[in-house]
Formats: C-alpha cells, structure tokens, sequence
C-alpha cells in the first residue's frame, strides 16, 4: 500500500497564523534594537560632526526597507537571502546563508552584551553589577548559554517576548524624543573634520541599523495572505508592506532624532553634571557610548524634571532595552538554529545537522548556535572590536538577495524593481567592499565562518555521492517532484479511524481492535515534531520517509505487519512539522476521518510549559464533526 507523502503538493498548507502586527513586533525586536548602539558608535567614529553620518544611515535602512517590501510581495513564501539566491544557483544560495550566519552570531553577542551594558553602566557603585561589567564578556557568555539551555527544550514562541516588548520599547522612544525635544539644537553640531574618503569609512563602519531586516522576509511563509489570494495564489504584499511601514518609519526617524538628542547633550550637561567644556562632555559621552540611550534619558529627565525622574526613568530605559536586546539575540540564535537545519534538509551540510534531540530542537545547529557567539566574545577585546564584526556578515548577505533578485527573470519584477534593487545592491556592494579593506578582523571573521561552510558543503556532497548534471528542460520537467507527487493513489472512501502515534504504546493496539471491530480503514499517523523558527526558504528537494527515519520505521512496520495479520487495511502518515498539535488537526479535517485517537502526553512538566501539551492543543480546537479518543 502507499504511503501518505507530505510535501508541497499534498494539499496540505503550512498554517499562516501571524498577522502583520505580531510580524511587525518580530520584526521591530530585531530591526528595532540597532538605535541602542549605533547613536553611540556614531558619536566615537565622528564626535560632534556625527549628524550627517547618522543620517546617511538612516536614508540607507530607509531605503533597504523598501527594497525588502518588494521582495516580500514576490515572495510570498519565504523572501529571504537562502531562498532569493537558489535561483540563482545552490552555491550562491549556501553562501548566503553563511553570511547570513555569520550576520546571526555577531547579532547574539553584541545584542547580549549591549543589553547587559544598558542595565549595568552608570550602576557600578553597586559591587555586584561592577563585577559584571568589569568581566562584561564572560557575563554574556553566561547569559548566552542559558538561553541555549532554554532553547534545549523548543519553546513554541520563541519569538513572543519581542513582540510583547515592542510597544513598551516604542513608547520609551517616543519619551526620550518628547523630553529631550524642548533640549533639541544645532549650536554645538561641528561641520566634518574629515576628507569624503574619511567620511565615507565613518559611514561603513556604523551601518549597524540594517541587520534584522532579513526577518520579515523570511516570515512570508506563515504571514496571512492578503484579502483576496488562496493558498494555490498567494500574496502577502499588503499585509508584508503593513508590518515594514510603521517598523521603518519608527527606526529611520527613531536613530535620527535620537542622533540630534545625543548632540545636544551638552545644552543640559552643565546644569545637571557641571560640565562646562566640549572635552569634558566628550568625554563623558564616550564612556557612556554602549548605553546612549539610557544617558540621554538621565540627562534631559534630570534637567526637566529633577534628579530622582532621570535616575528613575534612566533605569526604566535600561531594563527595556536589557529585555529586548535579550530576546533579539535569543531570536538570533532561534533563527541560526533554523537556517542550519534547513540547509542541512537540502543536502547542502552534513546529515548528522537533521539530528533532532527528544524535544524536536536540532542538536548540532543550536549547539553551533550557541557556540559561535561564544567564540566570538571570547577573542572581542573591546565593544568597538566586537561591533566591527557585525555588518560585514549582514550587508553581504542583503547585497546577495539584492543581487539575485536583480538578475532573476523568472519571476515577473517590473524595470523600475530592479532599478531599485541595482542602485541599493551597487551602493551595498562598495559598502561591503569598504568593509573588507577598513576591517581586516571582520573579513578574517567571514572568512572562516564562509571557508568552514563550504568546506562542510563539500565533505557533504562528496559523501552523499551527489553530482551535478546538466540537461535539457524537457528531461528536468519528467524527472520533476511535482509529477511523481500528482501520481500517489488516493485513499479509499469509507470510515476511517487515525491514531497519532508517538512510540509503540498501548493506543496503537487500541486503534489495531477498533478498526478490525468497524471494519475501517487505519490511518497511523507520525509526525515528527521539530522545533524551528525559520520560516522561510524553499521546498526540501525530495519527500520526508519514513522509512528513513528509525522510530517511525519501527512503528510503521510493526503495524503494517499486524494489520495484515488481521486483515485491516492500514495507511503509513508520515509529517515533519514544527506544531505536532496543528498538523495532526489539520490532516484529521483534511482526510475526512471519523474518529481520531491519541495517546496522553508523556511530557514532563518542564517541557509541558516550555513547549505545551499537544494533547491539550489539538482537544481545543479539533473540528466536532471528528470525534477524539484520549487512551491513556
């Protein structure tokens, strides 16, 4: 009997279930959280000449953004740089995303270690938190490990943290804006001091504000569609454009009035610290360039309100911005998690990365999540070393998703897209060569992390016996997935009972007798849960079997053997999935059956609050036309 295949073409969907609200919150925790340190780096690369810097930035994330808008609305099912370049080629793609990584783990540490800063610095009169700021490293190497630790046991929404921080982080901007706003001047604004190739390098090396962008690209896959499309059509460019509007806007004008507060620093600083001279407020101002934003809210909540205001709400910005720096470096490693996995599920890094541990967390690629980051605060001497890392990974990654997008002509761009995507992708690509000449520490960093990559890639296809053949379009349409999937019979009409099956246990005799007794067709269903926050990139080449998986084959066999025995008619299910609890729903409701059953959750009582029960999920909101049947 055949087997129940599910990939693309079954029919079944993936669950789109975030609206652009929560995707502009996931997005706003990454995207979002660049203001808390580029303000301060602009200021030690250019001082009081800073402005022009912080703009020209500012125009840049503005303009990347509309770009990554478009992208969106042509790629409604996943925009980011791995699926964007695979048109391309599978190379270009692989290389992507180790930029991509390499983008992920700067992002982890230097968000662990700006979050800690920001709740740390101007508190060192306290023992303890001086301890921790004096060893700033090695504290966030510990906070890292434990969010690993967390990650261990696949939480459900990773991502909810930023997106229930993004309004209260919004509305502290908007406070620091509004109270600094009366403060706001150019008197103490320096024209540059420095020729345009000077200022030009200025400029590379704070572009910090682009990482994060990739994310909404990678969230069309499960974002709602727009009014209008289905599933066989979909389209995703309004509901796409509606989460990047307000989340760009807020960032461009956010970083850039945040600049100028900065600036202006010096029209309170003599009233609230007694500093009268542009050196001593200089160097004021770069001993505090980690936390910026909770030094300006001391400052002008200190010259507006009095002295107990500014330290209250100074202490009110760190602890927002320590959460949300917090999670945007657990979304990062959530997401390097992911990309490995699914790299490693098209064959491009070794098969030991599908590797899942008995919560569905893939075990190589978190602990080479976690890893990394680690590796990297352990050689950082300094904020400004490990900052220096950071957009070498990011803006190559940008510019090959630029650069693919431009040059694809299968997918239906207008001229005036790809003059867009041709002027941003020339304008990233001298950025990125900047980089590499200025930095030598972060191209040695890519370097490594793009030849281990392949170097992986290739020990991997060198094992797999892969090789690249070139054909005709005729011999590559008849050899095509899609046409070996519309040939799969179909299942017979009937009653049919399906039973969800996480191990030989008791249910399965259950389903075995109560089939035999109703004379009804067995649907032995096994999904095997991962637990991945990557939404985008394309279709795994080739079908998920489950003969190829050892716990599945054991049950599959067993009860394939036993319904012969007894004459029932059995049908192999085979899903992975990332929500065990909405896959057994959703094929329950799509193959009709009549009854389903399943056995109690086993779970401990750590992994039912981290990851819920699935028992629980699918009692909820499982249609009343089946009926359900908990054994156990």
């Amino acid at each position: 009997m055949a087997d129940i295949i599910l990939d693309a073409t079954s029919g079944v969907h993936r669950p789109r279930n975030v609206d652009w609200k929560r995707a502009a919150g996931l997005l706003y925790g990454d995207w979002g959280t660049s203001k808390a340190y580029v303000i301060g780096l602009a200021f030690v690369a250019a001082g009081f000449s800073s402005l022009p810097i912080i703009l020209a930035v500012c125009v840049l994330t503005g303009l990347v953004g509309i770009n990554y808008a478009v992208i969106c609305a042509y790629f409604p099912e996943g925009g980011g740089v791995y699926s964007a370049a695979r048109s391309q080629g599978r190379l270009l793609a692989v290389v992507g995303a180790l930029l991509l990584i390499a983008d992920l783990t700067v992002t982890a540490a230097l968000s662990g270690w700006s979050g800690l800063t920001y709740v740390i610095s101007g508190a060192e009169d306290i023992s303890w938190l001086k301890f921790l700021k004096d060893n700033i490293g090695f504290t966030t190497i510990g906070v890292l490990l434990c969010l690993g630790f967390t990650n261990w046991f696949g939480p459900k929404h990773s991502g909810s943290l930023a997106v229930v921080l993004a309004i209260p982080t919004v509305i502290v901007v908007v406070a620091l804006i509004a109270i600094s706003a009366p403060h706001l001047t150019t008197h103490f604004l320096e024209p540059r001091h420095e020729s345009l190739r000077a200022l030009w390098v200025q400029f590379v090396g704070v572009i910090l504000a682009l990482s994060g962008v990739e994310a909404i690209a990678n969230l069309t896959g499960v974002i709602k569609l727009d009014p209008g499309s289905t599933h066989e059509k979909p389209s995703v460019a309004r509901e796409s454009a509606k989460a990047i509007a307000p989340v760009a806007i807020e960032v461009v004008f956010g970083t850039a009035l945040l600049g100028w507060a900065m600036l202006s620093l010096p029209a309170v600083m003599e009233k609230t610290l007694g500093l009268n001279t542009k050196s001593e407020i200089a160097a004021v101002l770069l001993k505090r360039r980690e936390d910026m934003l909770r030094f300006i809210g001391e400052q002008f909540g200190t010259a507006s309100f009095g002295l107990w205001f500014g330290q209250a709400f100074g202490w009110v910005v760190g602890i927002v911005f320590l959460l949300l720096l917090l999670s945007a470096a657990n979304t990062a490693i959530v997401a390097m998690v992911g990309l490995l996995y699914m790299i490693a599920r098209d064959g491009e890094m070794p098969p030991q990365f599908k590797r899942l541990n008995r919560h569905g967390v893939p075990l190589y690629p978190l602990i080479i999540a976690v890893g990394l980051p680690v590796i990297v605060l352990l050689t950082a001497t300094s904020f400004e070393a490990l900052a220096g890392l950071y957009a070498i990974g990011v803006v190559g990654a940008i510019t090959v998703n630029l650069g693919s997008c431009a040059s694809n002509r299968a997918i239906g761009f207008t001229w005036y897209d790809r003059v867009l995507f041709g002027v941003t992708f020339t304008i990233l690509f001298f950025v990125e060569l900047t980089l590499a000449r200025t930095k030598p520490d972060a191209l040695f960093f890519v370097v490594c992390v793009l030849g281990i990559g392949l170097a992986l890639r290739a020990w991997t296809q060198q094992r797999s016996g892969l090789t690249t053949l070139t054909v005709t379009r005729q011999v590559a349409a008849m050899v095509s997935p899609d046409l070996v999937a519309t040939m799969q019979p179909r299942l017979a009409e009937g009653q049919k009972i399906m039973v969800a099956a996480r191990g030989i246990n008791p249910v399965l005799s259950f389903a075995l007798d109560e089939a035999q007794l109703r004379k009804a067709t067995l649907c032995v269903l096994y999904v095997k849960e991962i637990a991945v926050y990557y939404a985008g990139g394309p279709t795994t080449p080739g079908r998920a079997r489950w003969q190829d998986d050892p716990e599945a084959n054991a049950v599959m066999s067993l009860m394939l053997k036993l319904g012969t025995e007894r004459d029932i008619c059995v049908q192999p299910i085979y899903a992975v999935s990332e929500d065990a609890a909405l896959t057994i729903i959703d094929l329950s409701a799509t193959l009709g059956v009549d009854f389903l059953m399943i056995g109690a959750s086993q779970r401990n009582t750590l992994a039912k609050l981290l990851g819920g029960s699935v028992v629980t999920s699918v009692a909820q909101q499982l249609p009343d036309s089946i009926q359900l049947v908990i054994f156990g």
